[in-house]
């Protein structure tokens, strides 16, 4: 018997958001290059989007988060601070250490967490292609490794562990979301919005904690271009809530398809990142074997 076919729209759904996230580590990078910086980052994107998502809400007669169970509020909130809040600081931090190419193609490691948590916890198999795909991914980690492409300043073997940490991060998120999204209590956007204002709480509350006044002193400039990445967001994070809320929009299939964003970004970092990045054969090796593995990882 064959397979369902899968609706066109969790494509259009899934890869709306990696052509988005393709584009946005650039103009990030830019911004970070100029005096931004990586919490400053992640606090304007959060901030945009929360507001954008909690107007929508209100522009529809909605009182946000009142009628969810207390065991529902905990999964997004949990999915906010691991897959929103932590990500975000180690995925802007990975660009302002490696650059916006290699950053990208090591976060595309998620959908091997993203298995690895299915395995572990739900008891899922793992196939002969699953193996094949983890061979795949670390080999572009690899390649992208000894590629000396990204950042021109230069960067060690070492600092892909901070993308590499964002994966994880994005990874934990992803699953929860689905499970929470399953649950079947909130919309994609109320969910979206109560993800993103409980990463917001919890960088708020870092910032604090640890006095950085700094994230108000950078050039005016990189605000702008952090808000125009946080208007970007907002509508790539609703269409992956959307996607994950539908019956077909499986964690194995939504996340691969995001994971092609660093194909997106190769292709905008060549062209708009020349004077930052060097954008090498090694890296575009490196992007598609990653992008090959974690689509093979979750066939």
């Amino acid at each position: 018997m064959d397979a369902p076919a899968v609706p066109p729209v969790i494509f259009a759904l899934s890869l709306g958001p990696a052509v988005a996230w393709g584009f946005t580590p650039v103009i990030e990078k830019r911004a970070l290059s100029n005096g931004g910086r990586p919490l400053q980052a992640a606090l304007t994107v959060i901030v945009v989007d929360t507001v954008l998502y909690v107007l929508a809400l209100l522009a529809r007669g909605e009182v946000p988060f009142v009628d969810l169970s207390a065991g529902t509020l905990a999964v997004f909130v949990a999915a906010g601070v691991f897959g929103t809040a932590l990500g975000r600081i180690a995925i802007f931090a990975g660009n302002a250490r490696v650059g916006a190419s290699v950053s990208s193609a090591v976060v595309s490691a998620r959908p091997l967490f993203a298995t690895a948590l299915a395995v572990g916890f739900l008891g899922e198999p793992v196939g002969l292609t699953t193996a094949v795909g983890v061979v795949v991914l670390v080999c572009g980690l690899a390649a992208l490794s000894v590629a000396k492409g990204g950042d021109l300043a230069g960067w060690e073997t070492r600092d892909l562990l901070v993308p590499l940490a964002a994966a994880v991060s994005f990874a934990v998120g992803n699953v929860l979301r689905r499970y929470g999204l399953g649950v079947g209590e909130t919309t994609p956007l109320e969910a979206v919005a109560l993800n993103e204002f409980a990463a917001l709480v919890a960088l708020l509350a870092y910032a604090v904690a640890r006095g950085r006044r700094d994230v108000f002193t950078a050039p005016p400039r990189t605000y702008l271009v952090f808000a125009v990445s946080g208007v970007l967001t907002a509508g790539a994070l609703l269409a992956m809530f959307t996607a994950l809320s539908m019956p077909a929009g499986r964690v194995a299939l939504v996340d691969p398809l995001i994971a092609t964003a660093p194909l997106f970004t190769t292709v905008f970092s060549y062209f708009l990142l020349s004077d930052l990045e060097r954008v090498t054969r090694g890296i575009v090796a490196g992007a598609l074997l990653v992008v090959v593995g974690a689509a093979l990882v979750t066939v």
